[in-house]
């Protein structure tokens, strides 16, 4: 574990509803348990006019994210941890200069002694991370002379390619590659590294990790909640921006990647661009038909429960083709994976909350057992990402009696077994990786525009495409059934349950 030096977190957008729900409670976890640096001052920094104490008040004392966490702490316990926030005013506008707000900084790094040490962590619109980065500069806080300076920048980064690249030189005009950690919270998510893990450090899956024994590989990303009050945004995005762009292409690389030089930060994100350079990009209409699908929730019923259809959203077109649902057939160019298809999907109003990987092995190649009923139970290695995290394997066993009946079985490991380790949330291991310069799970200016690369073609097809089409599913349902016309042969989506060793092969909606 590395070193956390002192240092200074300055949030801009602190006012906003992130810093509330998931910074401070990240915080407050790492405060207890003693993963902050001895000299630490969060500086929140936004238009709205408050006071240190009113600050304090609304993030840490009278916060309902965090009522949960602080119950049954002593009170000195709350307010020496709320004591280490303080706030400034921008006034009406974030792209005025910042000297008033480079004085505050100033004086707190001298009364807490911070090192001059500071992250400063972009919580607000895209649009406006090159107009903070060059007003920072202006003011010398991009300076490494005395003390390191770090940038954190939320999703999305980029509406396409071409704005990614605009974003990234943006920004890079002002602070250089290795100062800027682009953050992707499904990369803290314990279960997406130990896909590294999993793969690396077992000799029974590193030598079957490719062509040879792997069949196809399947992602799938399911909310069960709608667009809820992101009706507005929502519809400017879509599926394939909000999730698949970033989060799933982030799962797929290291899937995909080869065995890094060794377990560094720099060689990790080396093999992860590569990896997203190695997928075939697909281009032409034909093409773009076969392997793509994209579809919209309508309404239904839902346990009894009335539920709106996406255009009857809060905020959305009624004649939105926005999509809520993209499923995605592709191939990766490489020897380990030359013709194994992978097939992702993603999607809102699903019958349940789960994000999933199954990597389907093949059949051995001389069968045994022939009159086995073996069809459809291929071994498979499922890490589950959420909810139920833990590894499932399945393999064939003898059923009970006489002759050779085949069934399938299941190997399973839980998370939530290690009881006596502390399992961190996302953002607070994001966090603490970002205090002590450990960039492994941030992605690359090089590695978000290789995943825009092989997105954008696609997102322009949708958008300017002759006859593409967008199909309705119920509210509640695994999708359009045309999705499954993008599987090979007699191949079946796996529709997964809310526990991880569930196998329903269907969903019922009451």
């Amino acid at each position: 574990m590395g070193k956390t030096a002192n240092q200074m977190l300055v949030i801009f957008g602190a006012s906003g509803d992130l810093t509330a729900r998931k910074l401070v409670p990240s915080l407050y976890n790492l405060y207890k348990a003693n993963q902050l640096p001895e000299n630490f001052v969060v500086l929140g920094v936004s238009r709205s006019n408050l006071t240190d104490g009113e600050f304090r008040k609304k993030v840490v004392l009278e916060s309902s994210y965090l009522e949960n966490k602080v119950k049954g702490d002593a009170e000195e316990v709350i307010t020496t941890f709320a004591d280490k926030f303080f706030y400034e005013d921008l006034g009406d506008d974030y792209s005025k200069e910042y000297s008033k707000l480079a004085t505050r900084i100033s004086d707190l790094n001298s009364k807490y002694e911070t090192g001059e040490n500071y992250i400063f962590y972009l919580s607000t619109p895209p649009s406006l991370y090159e107009v903070i980065a060059k007003n920072l500069s202006e003011q010398h806080l991009n300076n490494e002379k005395n003390g390191w300076k770090r940038i954190i920048v939320e999703k999305p980064f980029g509406y396409s390619l071409k704005t990614a690249k605009n974003l990234n030189a943006g920004l890079q005009k002002y602070f250089k590659e290795t100062q800027i950690y682009r953050i992707d919270h499904y990369l803290g998510k314990e279960t997406v590294q130990n896909l590294l893990v999993t793969r690396f450090s077992n000799s029974i899956f590193e030598p079957l990790w490719n062509r040879n024994y792997i069949h196809h590989v399947e992602i799938t990303n399911a909310e069960r909640g709608g667009v809820e009050k992101r009706g507005g945004y929502y519809d400017k995005s879509g599926a394939l921006r909000d999730m698949f762009q970033n989060h799933l292409l982030q799962i797929v690389s290291l899937i995909v990647m080869e065995p890094p030089i060794d377990a560094s930060a720099l060689e990790i994100r080396n093999e992860k661009v590569k990896a997203l350079k190695s997928l075939r990009i697909m281009r032409d209409e034909e093409t773009l038909f076969k392997n793509t699908v994209r579809g919209q929730y309508l309404a239904s019923v839902i346990d009894g429960e009335k539920v709106k259809g996406y255009r009857e959203e809060e905020g959305v077109d009624p004649n939105s083709k926005t999509e809520t649902y993209a499923a995605i057939k592709f191939y990766v160019d490489n020897w380990r994976w030359k013709d194994v298809p992978f097939y992702v999907r993603t999607a809102k109003r699903m019958p349940t909350k789960v994000t999933e990987v199954v990597i389907h092995f093949k059949s051995p190649h001389h069968q045994v057992f022939k009159n086995s009923n073996l069809k459809n139970k291929d071994n498979q290695l499922i890490i589950r990402i959420q909810p139920d995290e833990g590894i499932l394997i399945k393999f064939g066993v003898k059923v009970p009696g006489q002759g050779f009946k085949v069934d399938r079985a299941n190997l399973d490991f839980y998370y939530s077994s290690l009881a006596k380790n502390n399992v961190m949330e996302a953002y607070e291991r994001l966090l603490l990786d970002a205090m002590q310069g450990d960039a492994t799970l941030y992605a690359r200016a090089d590695e978000v525009e290789a995943a825009w690369e092989f997105v954008d073609p696609i997102l322009n097809y949708w958008e300017n495409g002759p006859d593409v089409n967008i199909y309705g599913y119920s509210a509640g349902v695994w999708g359009p059934t045309n999705s499954d016309d993008l599987l090979e042969g007699n191949l079946r989506w796996r529709n997964p349950g809310e526990n991880l060793a569930d196998d329903p092969g269907f969903c019922v909606i009451k």
